[in-house]
């Protein structure tokens, strides 16, 4: 019996050292430590669980605000099927994601059903998307906007200026709408259209007022809207001009700056020295009569070293040099920049509805869209642009990974891109 059990033993001892060895074979299947010893700290990062990139945008707005304000903001029946942060998810994934048309966008959000319950959303129809867009009023939307604005603010960077006072640019943008489908958005004979009224805050370039009219109304009418911080300096163009406005602006402790429309009729009452070689050609103290009230104001004469031009402007602001004047002006180029960025990349240019309560909801959605890519900007050091960063999300809002992660550059240390579209992060 002993003979055999030695046998034995030595049979199983064979056996285990065989086996032993087919195992050190195969380290990443039977040895988790060894696993963990192999993988780099950012490989096994890369492992932990992420929502999907939507998810993470749509975590940036308040839920408790949010619902507070849907209640504020309520038409008295609460919907139990389609909600307002249901709504209000849709419409931001049609933004985000580019998507062309009420069915184009229903139809790519379908398709990633299993997000849902992540993101509190549930299936709609399209009828009731449509009926929601048609009757909820559009003001709940604007006071998200304006919740926003006032998070936004606090983190964004100041303007390129060294003189404390807030800067502001006004200006307004047409959205042309087909007459026939939009009947009543008429501007012209054979054209409809809506005028985006808009108050450019240059710290960090955000809308800060966002007004919708129909698109015959005049730009001046916002000015009877506008309620400006004490100390600002507003920059406009000449649609704004009336100097019964210019008086109220002055007794209010706010500042403008503007162009001297060629008719204006004036007198000169001092004449300042200028540098020429700084470009300005004049710096006068004027005097123009408003209701039979004479009114002192400076005018300020620059041409363009590039172009050449000759322009003059009008303030009420007598401190700042004339250069700064000039330069102040040349800053309100950044409005139109801003009324580019959201045509090119938000959905301005198709609607989801036909009703005027449906384009201005969708409006000021897109609104929202856009100081929601701000504010991430500002709190992340993002370096990306606001329209790289749309162009980036367009492509993987179902992505599961970090939104930060998504919007860092190439790691030039490996020659690795971070993800699969880092290439546009080259586009200027």
């Amino acid at each position: 019996m002993s003979a055999v059990f030695s046998g034995e033993g030595h049979s199983m001892d064979m056996f285990d050292s065989l086996l032993k060895k087919k195992m050190s074979e195969f380290p990443s299947i039977y040895g988790m430590q060894l696993v963990s010893n192999q993988l780099h700290a950012k490989e096994i990062s890369d492992m932990s669980y992420s929502n999907t990139i939507l998810h993470q945008v749509l975590s940036l707005i308040p839920r408790s605000e949010f619902e507070a304000l849907a209640r504020k903001h309520g038409t008295g029946r609460c919907s139990r099927v389609f909600s307002r942060w249901n709504q209000f998810a849709c419409l931001l994934f049609i933004h985000l994601a580019g998507r062309r048309s009420m069915r184009d966008g229903i139809r790519n959000l379908e398709a990633n059903t299993r997000q849902f319950y992540h993101l509190g959303i549930r299936s709609v129809a399209r009828s009731t998307f449509s009926d929601a867009n048609s009757k909820r009023p559009a003001d709940f939307f604007q006071a998200i906007f304006g919740k926003l604005y006032q998070r936004c603010s606090s983190t964004a960077p100041g303007h390129k200026f060294r003189f404390k006072n807030k800067l502001y640019s006004i200006d307004s943008s047409t959205i042309k709408l087909c007459l026939s489908a939009f009947p009543w958005a008429s501007f012209r004979a054979k054209r409809g259209g809506v005028k985006l009224h808009t108050v450019l805050d240059h710290d960090g370039y955000l809308p800060a007022f966002i007004r919708i009219s129909k698109a015959r109304l005049h730009d001046s009418w916002i000015t009877k809207m506008l309620k400006l911080p004490k100390g600002s300096i507003a920059v406009f163009d000449k649609a704004y001009i009336n100097y019964s406005w210019f008086q109220i602006l002055g007794a209010s402790g706010l500042f403008f700056v503007t162009r001297l429309k060629t008719n204006a009729v004036y007198k000169v009452i001092k004449r300042q020295p200028v540098r020429k070689s700084t470009g300005v050609t004049s710096d006068h103290v004027i005097s123009v009569s408003s209701r039979g009230k004479e009114l002192r104001l400076r005018r300020v004469g620059y041409r363009d070293p590039e172009t050449r031009k000759h322009y003059v402007f009008l303030t009420n602001h007598f401190r700042l040099s004339a250069k700064t004047i000039a330069d102040i002006y040349k800053e309100r180029w950044k409005i139109e920049i801003f009324f580019r960025l959201i045509k090119q990349n938000l959905r301005l240019k198709s609607f989801v509805g036909t009703s005027e309560n449906a384009v201005l909801s969708q409006i000021y959605v897109a609104m929202i869209a856009y100081l929601i890519l701000a504010w991430l900007k500002f709190r992340s050091g993002i370096a990306f642009s606001l329209q790289q960063m749309f162009q980036l999300l367009q492509i993987n809002l179902f992505d599961r990974r970090e939104l930060v992660e998504l919007f860092k550059p190439p790691d030039k240390a490996r020659g690795v891109i971070n993800n699969n579209y880092g290439l546009l992060s080259y586009v200027s």
